[in-house]
């Protein structure tokens, strides 16, 4: 299936720089660069993964993203923790 990946969301808190931007606005922001591609290249699904925290999914969940799964991470360096999988279709 042909789907695009949103790798990483974020807002950058230092000296009050998270008031220039809504999360709202980063995820609209992500999502029109997403829709230029889906008419450039196909592909009807949008994914991404969160922490699971109950902020940031709720914060997508608002933002029409649905979850579908989660996975455990694996790292040497750091310690597994589980991922929550989260789309949107377009």
């Amino acid at each position: 299936m042909s789907a695009f990946l949103i790798a990483q969301l974020g807002k950058n808190y230092t000296d009050g720089r998270n008031r220039e931007i809504t999360g709202k606005e980063l995820v609209e922001l992500a999502w029109t660069v997403v829709e230029e591609g889906q008419y450039m290249y196909g592909g009807m699904v949008t994914f991404l993964e969160a922490e699971n925290e109950e902020k940031l999914l709720v914060f997508y969940k608002a933002n029409r993203f649905s979850q579908f799964d989660t996975r455990q991470t694996t790292s040497d360096v750091a310690e597994p923790h589980e991922l929550v999988q989260l789309l949107r279709l377009l």
